[in-house]
């Protein structure tokens, strides 16, 4: 009530507060304007001009998934929070994801929340308004793709805020201009109020479902595409998380992306590898579109893939940016697994020693990087085929009748294609050791792909595999505080709370 009066209060400044609270791509309802054309025949506001203006609104949405900040703090998350890598760097951005010490003051959560919330905004005009344009140039067929590449990429961020803060704002619509008439229905799309978990999960699923209908098809050539397969594919991860959890549809829908056609490559280096000229000299990157993405960030000479530079050296620029220690610092317990599993396929392209000028984690003469982006031209590879796979082989194993020889096949697959031995037998015949061989070959497969917490999370393996690690690690700083259920989910960021009052923190912090 007292946040409302101020609103009322400041009327005249409402719209340039909500929008910096809630970073939300915001379009007044209004006649002609520069951000719209005017009202359509039935009433609704037409934002799109033609088609030419809808598809670059979509160019933006695909330009968003180059974000390499989006990218760079998921790798942060995903590894440098669990027992893969080491935060990298002793200072308060990164190093409480390693040491567990995170609280509501951490910078990265803070934008990477503002950043969501205003890339939610960019997909709602698009589901809300690609069928509104006023030339009328646009078929049905037409509208409903794109409502549904809008609706793919709504997923991507609705996906990512309810696994890392669980009840967050599920905001579909777009928020009029604040008057005194309508200040209290239009309110809460500025200062939204969180969903529980269990929604926000079921409007990923009515969005997945629409965009399987009606999404570009599969087409092995470009992977750039939000397509039906990509939507398949986050359908099950979707379905695999608790409060959505269903492993018989887990494995329906890894099985429909496999009909669309992806495979697992045959040679690992395609996916991250560099290739080089007759004089060894690095070019570009070795491969774009392999069979096994399904969904890829491109760039070339002149677009600057930057997250080279949070990670390690540029292969076609052997010292820029080279002067400071790198993030996401690989773990000598993920080395020792490797080590341990002869895996030295997947090793060579996870992790690559350099000498360099900093010695916070190794001897500086024979440190350890991550090598998943490794130039300027590396492709940021979203999702790709052998995460689906063993999603399904997780299905297998966990659903309500158990069918371990499935889920090993798979597996097995997996590790053939990587040149290894397949499971032992007697693994075979276990539940419980099934489960942890599908978690060790999902660590090994997907590290530096910001996949292992989340993993952990899922299969409530955060407290005994994180709580151990700190034991038998010895290069991992002193754990700061016990990961315990409330680790599951992250702090809300501060100034995000003091900005909407509808917003409650989550337990623990």
């Amino acid at each position: 009530m007292i946040q409302k009066n101020i609103g009322k209060m400041i009327l005249g400044g409402a719209m340039a507060f909500a929008i910096a609270s809630c970073s939300l791509d915001f379009d007044p309802i209004s006649d002609y304007s520069d951000v719209t054309e005017g009202v359509s025949e039935a009433g609704k506001e037409v934002v799109f001009k033609d088609k030419k203006a809808v598809e670059e609104h979509l160019q933006l949405l695909y330009k968003t998934l180059r974000d390499q900040e989006w990218y760079v703090d998921k790798i942060l998350i995903g590894d440098s929070h669990s027992d893969n890598a080491y935060a990298g760097a002793f200072n308060a951005e990164v190093l409480p994801f390693e040491d567990n010490s995170l609280d509501a003051t951490n910078s990265v959560l803070e934008r990477d929340w503002n950043r969501y919330l205003k890339q939610i905004g960019l997909a709602n005009k698009m589901v809300i308004y690609a069928d509104s344009v006023a030339d009328k140039s646009l078929t049905d067929a037409e509208i409903k793709s794109y409502q549904a590449q809008g609706r793919i990429f709504r997923s991507l961020i609705f996906f990512d805020m309810v696994r890392l803060w669980g009840r967050i704002p599920v905001v579909t619509e777009l928020a009029p201009d604040i008057t005194n008439e309508n200040f209290d229905e239009v309110y809460p799309l500025y200062f939204p109020s969180q969903s529980e978990e269990i929604d926000t999960y079921m409007q990923i699923e009515s969005d997945l479902l629409f965009a399987v209908q009606y999404a570009p098809n599969y087409n092995p050539s470009d992977k750039r595409i939000m397509t039906k397969t990509v939507a398949r594919a986050l359908l099950s991860k979707v379905y695999a998380e608790k409060p959505l959890r269903d492993y018989d549809k887990v494995i329906k829908y890894a099985d429909e992306v496999t009909a669309d056609g992806p495979t697992l490559v045959s040679d690992f280096s395609l996916l991250f590898g560099m290739k080089k000229d007759a004089k060894g000299e690095y070019l570009d990157a070795k491969a774009r579109n392999t069979s096994e993405s399904l969904l890829e960030a491109h760039f070339v000479a002149g677009d600057n893939n930057w997250c080279y530079m949070m990670f390690g050296r540029n292969l076609l620029n052997w010292d820029d940016n080279f002067s400071w220690n790198k993030w996401a610092t690989p773990s000598r317990d993920l080395i020792k697994l490797y080590e341990t599993e002869g895996d030295e396929v997947r090793f060579n392209e996870a992790i690559v020693y350099y000498e360099c000028g900093w010695s916070l984690y190794y001897p500086n003469d024979h440190y350890p990087f991550m090598y998943k982006c490794r130039s300027s031209q590396s492709s940021i590879i979203w999702m790709r085929y052998a995460d689906i796979l063993l999603l399904k082989a997780e299905g297998l194993i966990m659903r309500s009748s158990p069918d371990l020889n499935a889920a090993a096949a798979i597996i097995d697959e997996i590790r053939s294609k990587r040149n290894l031995a397949k499971l032992p037998s007697n693994v075979k015949g276990s539940k419980e050791e099934m489960l942890n061989a599908l978690l060790k070959e999902r660590r090994l497969e997907l590290a530096f792909e910001g996949q292992r917490w989340f993993d952990l999370v899922r299969l409530d393996k955060v407290e005994s595999t994180m709580n151990a690690v700190y034991g038998k690690d010895s290069g991992r700083r002193t754990r700061v505080a016990d990961f315990t259920e409330n680790s599951y989910r992250l702090p809300i960021p501060l100034g995000v709370l003091q900005k909407n009052l509808n917003l409650v923190q989550n337990e623990g912090y």
